[in-house]
């Protein structure tokens, strides 16, 4: 019953979020990055923001770290999805609040300043890979209910390291996003705050989960994004291209934009491939040695992405051949 409200609560939330929109004219237009050729709503993932509140509210004794950096990065996020802010204020925002949880999970007292600063590295690098890649209808919530069912099987039937309603509200939050995204055409899409709001759930559950059973291997349930994002930004690199400026070259993009598969499939096989890799992380915990999970995971994804430069060729060549 207590889930069945919470959805409720959500569903109105939206609907009420999208007056707002509305009225203030919060929009996405179309640019050279977008995968989608429409004006629509922005901001609908200030959906995960609520759903925290809600669980915060019931739960003020805890959490109060999470919530206030979860709170700033979503409010600068949401002011960036209105008014374009500036690299700097938004980085320096995420570097804020990621201090918060690293305070909340005691990160300072355990480990290195060099080990400190690889958790900063990797940490507003995964935040910034889940905004990059929220760019088709679904990707964002199917991806995330993905990781959060991980997540939440984990703390179920593995090791206990969280309340289970802490990744539940995030579950439901998803489903009532995918409500209004999820389509053909999206009633909303996620925006900064969405996509940055919910990496920030997802790495402090993460984060928190790799403490509690000292192994990195949970990183694994990020590996399909992970690995999308930084081998985008190194061929970026080696195009001599500015890695802040909009682009198409994330495989996603490809197959949805040059290669014209519809956007509801493209997320629904980069959601699927998660729960695979999910699912083979989960069966090889503490039977196979850590690194070599890492490597059974990661080498198949590069084959996969590197598909990429096969359909970017034979895309050119068959436009060179038309001309």
């Amino acid at each position: 019953m207590e889930y069945t409200l919470l959805g409720i609560i959500l569903m109105i939330i939206m609907l009420l979020y999208f007056k707002v929109a509305n009225r203030f004219n919060i929009i996405d237009k179309p640019n050279q990055r977008s995968s989608h050729t429409e004006v629509t709503l922005r901001g609908g993932g200030i959906i995960f923001w609520f759903s925290v509140l809600l669980y915060f509210v019931q739960h003020i004794q805890t959490n109060y770290f999470f919530f206030t950096g979860i709170t700033l990065v979503s409010l600068v996020s949401f002011w960036d999805d209105i008014q374009s802010l500036s690299n700097k204020i938004r980085i320096s925002i995420h570097f804020l609040s990621i201090t918060l949880i690293f305070f909340d999970l005691g990160l300072f007292g355990l480990f290195p300043i060099w080990g400190i600063a690889i958790a900063y590295v990797l940490s507003i690098g995964l935040i910034n890979a889940y905004n990059f890649m929220d760019g088709i209808n679904g990707i964002t919530g199917l991806y995330t209910l993905v990781v959060m069912g991980a997540l939440l099987y984990v703390n179920t039937n593995i090791q206990l390291f969280t309340d289970g309603d802490f990744i539940k509200y995030a579950i439901i939050a998803s489903i009532v996003f995918l409500f209004f995204n999820y389509r053909k055409k999206a009633k909303c899409f996620a925006g900064d705050i969405g996509s940055i709001a919910i990496a920030f759930w997802v790495i402090y559950l993460v984060l928190k989960l790799i403490l509690v059973t000292e192994s990195l291997i949970w990183l694994l349930f990020l590996a399909v994004y992970g690995v999308d994002s930084v081998c985008t930004i190194l061929h970026r690199l080696y195009l001599r291209q500015n890695i802040f400026e909009a682009h198409r070259l994330h495989l996603y993009q490809v197959l949805s934009n040059d290669y014209k598969i519809q956007h509801r499939v493209v997320s629904l096989l980069y959601a699927l491939v998660q729960m695979g890799i999910s699912f083979l992380v989960v069966f090889l915990y503490q039977k196979v040695k850590d690194n070599l999970v890492f490597l059974i995971v990661i080498l198949p994804l590069l084959f996969i992405y590197s598909s990429k430069f096969y359909l970017l060729n034979k895309k050119n060549l068959r436009l060179n051949h038309g001309a």
